[in-house]
């Protein structure tokens, strides 16, 4: 339920004991999380009322209330930039309202600030140096969220999944998105203290200078180029340029090289969160808004190319092979081109294997039998029968080998 600035100005009166408000009116901020409004009280003072409209922004604002404590004054001091103070919270049902003391400056609009002087671009990349160059013990100290490289493209990997599910993202565009993360070398960068949801709502401007800057809900260690994705979907180059060349000569680590294109990523990948935002909250007019955001962007990729975001290009999809065959022009290319042979080579190498020369093995007879000289049959002795006429007379002397005989023979013959 959303509630109006008077709703939040009566809240602020139980947050904050003897503010008695005077005038109200609404402010800037996340319409799908937060109901915002400023407040004038008697004595002249402005406030900022931020209420949550779910339980996930209530935990938010907690965490930014935690972040702000660990901003001590000394580390407020160094910064070139105001932040907000909380003055006091009320708790209604299981949500919390906060009310902060107001800051000097107003919000401006992504045109309006692209539009104005160079020097504003100059306070902008400034501003996003201090940020990043803050201690990581900050985050440490208050259980903040912390990412390495590899931990960080894991996660925005699972976040693709978790979107491709929906089924309502083009697949241009997931498969733009996940050529990206996974092309390692768009992933080599140094983490840092990121503020996580840094836009120009959180921005606030007065005569060209940012003089404070707020929404700090989601502050870890991670990689600068998020806070640059609301620069770069601002599609005005020379404010993005001179916006990193204040950044770059403000830090004490140098950028690396890929900061811009890792930020095209993130500004565009947000379309996707947005949409699994909506779909989770049931609430169709979101996720009919990210549907046509996501039209949009897959037709102006297709049409202009988009912003690069890979190092490695996107491999074209591979043509049929059955038109590759019959293409004649493919053919005289092929034919004509020396840059590239092609080497028909088959599937399996098949190596003869020789057959094994086989040598003669001479037949030794297993029994070598000496003649017997045949001796006359005496008169009167009838021949013997078919069946024992192998057979010698018992009385015959046995046959042995010699002692100089070599064959293998088992069995003597007698």
């Amino acid at each position: 339920m959303r509630r109006k600035p008077i709703e939040l100005a009566a809240v602020a009166t139980a947050a904050v004991p003897g503010l008695t408000p005077t005038a109200v009116s609404s402010a800037a901020d996340d319409p799908a999380d937060f109901d915002s409004a400023l407040l004038l009280d008697s004595e002249g003072k402005q406030w900022r009322v931020r209420s949550p409209r779910h339980a996930e922004a209530s935990a938010r604002l907690e965490t930014e209330f935690l972040v702000l404590r660990a901003f001590a004054p000394a580390i407020r001091a160094e910064l070139p930039f105001l932040m907000p103070t909380v003055a006091g919270s009320v708790r209604l049902g299981n949500l919390s309202t906060f009310v902060y003391s107001h800051l000097a400056g107003g919000t401006q609009s992504v045109e309006e600030l692209t539009a104005g002087p160079a020097a504003l671009a100059r306070e902008i990349g400034t501003a996003l140096a201090a940020i990043h160059d803050l201690p990581h013990a900050l985050v440490s100290n208050a259980d903040l969220p912390s990412y390495t490289p590899n931990e960080f493209r894991q996660r925005r990997l699972n976040e693709l999944d978790q979107a491709a599910t929906t089924g309502k993202i083009p697949a241009s565009l997931l498969l733009r998105w996940e050529h990206a993360l996974e092309d390692v070398s768009l992933w080599r960068f140094n983490p840092c203290v990121v503020h996580g949801d840094l836009h120009e709502d959180n921005l606030l401007v007065e005569s060209g200078r940012v003089t404070a800057v707020t929404g700090w809900t989601d502050l870890r260690i991670g990689d600068p180029a998020d806070d640059f994705a609301w620069l770069v979907a601002s599609n005005e180059q020379d404010f993005v340029d001179a916006v990193l060349a204040s950044y770059t000569g403000s830090r004490r680590d140098a950028p690396d090289q890929h900061l811009l294109r890792r930020a095209a990523l993130s500004a565009e990948f947000a379309l996707a969160q947005y949409l699994v935002k909506g779909i989770a909250a049931a609430d169709t007019g979101m996720v009919a808004e990210a549907e046509g955001m996501l039209e949009t962007l897959a037709a102006d990729v297709e049409e202009h190319g988009g912003q690069a975001i890979s190092v490695e290009p996107l491999p074209a999809p591979a043509a049929p092979a059955d038109d590759a065959a019959q293409s004649p022009a493919a053919d005289s290319t092929a034919a004509q081109s020396p840059a590239v042979s092609v080497v028909a080579a088959p599937a399996v190498t098949i190596v003869p294997v020789p057959v094994p020369s086989v040598e003669p093995v001479p037949v030794v007879p297993a029994v070598e039998v000496s003649p017997i000289p045949a001796e006359p049959i005496p008169s009167g002795v009838a021949p013997a029968d078919e069946d024992t006429a192998d057979e010698e007379p018992a009385d015959k002397p046995s046959v042995r080998p010699s002692a100089e005989d070599t064959s293998t023979a088992a069995i003597s013959i007698v």
